[in-house]
């Protein structure tokens, strides 16, 4: 049984999203080939998420320095805890699922937030003197990603940073297996949204029948 992360930034409802109903269809998918999975959804908009600031740097500098946790301040001890709450979490999936939106040519700020609290020294990623090694290489993951324009080709393929953002994250970290699920055009070309989203969620069944195989150590 394979331990799944299913990680959404967004706002709106599955029904007022194309990113979120075209991963409903794969989540529904992967259930149906894989249903003794366990499957944690973390809605980024509804969980506490640090964010990298003066407290966290502080109580990172404290423990570097040999200071005991229960010694940090009220508001470090809140914080880098937490950070190492989600790392674990992170660490201990075998699976990760990416849900996002397009917004200003990358994601939410909310994913951006998660990201840094799962790129941590030691945990994910370690240095040596040849450079830094990702250390998730038993890992598999998809991101679906809705787009009002078209990206994935044309002028408009170099603003996009979202999808190869996440993909550099992830590979950074290093997980061998990364697939993507694009919708995208909805805004661009509207009289053909609902065509495009049906054939997106045919594209995200099939990837689900894919990941749902992919081997990972469990």
């Amino acid at each position: 049984m394979a331990k799944v992360l299913y990680i959404t930034a967004n706002p709106k409802t599955a029904d007022q999203s194309f990113s979120l109903s075209v991963a409903n269809e794969f989540l529904s998918t992967y259930r149906q080939q894989n249903p003794n999975d366990e499957i944690i959804e973390l809605d980024l908009y509804k969980i506490d998420i640090p964010y990298i600031d003066t407290d966290v740097f502080s109580g990172w500098g404290k423990l570097q320095q040999g200071t005991a946790f229960d010694q940090l301040t009220a508001d470090e001890k809140a914080k880098v805890g937490r950070i190492n709450e989600l790392t674990d979490q992170f660490v201990a999936a075998d699976k990760y699922i990416f849900v996002t939106p397009m917004w200003n040519f990358s994601f939410p700020p909310k994913m951006k937030a998660y990201i840094d609290t799962i790129c941590i020294a030691g945990k994910t990623f370690k240095y040596t003197e040849q450079g830094s090694v990702g250390l998730l290489t038993d890992k598999a993951a998809v991101h679906i990603q809705a787009r009002g324009g078209v990206y994935s080709e044309g002028p408009a393929k170099d603003f996009e940073f979202g999808d190869r953002y996440l993909r550099a994250v992830l590979t950074f970290l290093g997980v061998p297996s990364i697939d993507s699920v694009i919708v995208e055009g909805m805004a661009q070309m509207p009289n053909e949204a609902e065509n495009i989203k049906a054939k997106a969620i045919e594209r995200a069944r099939e990837t689900a029948k894919k990941f749902a195989a992919a081997k990972v150590t469990v």
